[in-house]
């Protein structure tokens, strides 16, 4: 089971408390992750990424290992420690400021 760590308003939306553990089809990539997740709780559609173009939103990043990946393509392996759920998969609103 992959841990899913959502933003304190994702969880609200998908009334959600704590990780979400999700069952991600072989081999376990990025789009197969949010895949399962979307598919899981309906409403998180269109708020991590596009409907249409499936695009990572603006100021929605994602981490692994300690790793930035947001901007790894969708078909990037997720990391065996997230896949064996020893690490979380984190999805966090970019902060922005000045």
């Amino acid at each position: 089971m992959i841990r899913v760590v959502l933003p304190y308003h994702l969880r609200t939306l998908a009334s959600v408390d704590g990780e979400v553990l999700l069952e991600v089809k072989s081999p376990a990539t990025l789009s197969g992750l949010l895949d399962a997740l979307e598919t899981r709780h309906p409403v998180l559609r269109g708020t991590i990424r596009d409907q249409i173009t499936l695009q990572r939103r603006p100021f929605v990043r994602f981490f692994a290992c300690k790793e930035d990946l947001s901007h790894d393509p969708p078909d990037t392996a997720l990391p065996e420690t997230v896949v064996a759920g020893r690490e979380p998969f984190l999805i966090m609103g970019a902060l922005a400021g000045g």
